[in-house]
């Protein structure tokens, strides 16, 4: 009677043990599962993200396929695959990230280059006005310059007529004087003679009235 019940207890260890493995390879299926379900989930959220998704589309192509890898992976092979699964996946996104940066880089050196190309043209633009101003001072210069010579020589011409005027002004005096001086002599040289001639008929006269008297 004993043998029978050993056989039945042997027997339920076994089925126990059976019973246990299979439970512990179902849950390492599920964690399996839970690991690949994991990647994916990581990998379509990076797929799907409007800022990251339309890049490192080879990274995530690589990274899918060793997902899928990982899903046929045997329980040897699994840590392995499971190390370069996600490796892949965290590969994937920081590519994506370093192109978005590179892009958002090429894009502030596009504008840093315009706004330098713009600079240039409104420096280029100011320093065209500043010529165009001390042209426009230069001549203005110019202008005023020849005013001021013209005035100048205006001025000296009516200098030198004034001169010549008064030149004419002191022969015409001179002449003048003279005139006066040789009409002075003139007058006094007539007044003589008139006197002479007033003497001398006096003279002529005073005998014969003495004579009379005798």
């Amino acid at each position: 009677m004993k043998k029978p019940a050993f056989k039945i207890h042997a027997v339920s260890i076994i089925a126990a043990s059976f019973l246990a493995v299979l439970a512990s390879t179902a849950v390492q299926a599920r964690k399996d599962d839970m690991d690949v379900d994991r990647l994916n989930n990581s990998l379509n959220q990076l797929a799907s993200d409007p800022a990251l998704g339309t890049y490192a589309q080879a990274d995530q192509a690589l990274a899918r396929d060793a997902i899928n890898q990982l899903a046929q992976a045997s329980s040897h092979d699994r840590p392995h695959a499971l190390y370069v699964a996600e490796r892949r996946v965290d590969q994937a996104r920081a590519e994506a990230q370093l192109q978005v940066a590179q892009r958002q880089l090429y894009q502030l050196d596009q504008e840093n280059a315009e706004l330098q190309l713009d600079r240039s043209r409104i420096d280029a633009t100011a320093a065209q006005q500043q010529l165009d101003i001390q042209r426009m001072q230069y001549q203005l210069a110019q202008q005023e310059t020849a005013r001021l010579q013209a005035q100048g020589q205006e001025a000296a011409d009516q200098a030198a007529q004034a001169r010549a005027e008064a030149d004419q002004a002191r022969k015409l005096a001179a002449a003048q004087s003279r005139v006066a001086q040789a009409a002075r002599r003139q007058a006094e040289l007539a007044a003589r003679a008139a006197k002479a001639l007033r003497s001398q008929m006096q003279d002529s006269q005073a005998p014969s009235g003495s004579t009379d008297g005798k």
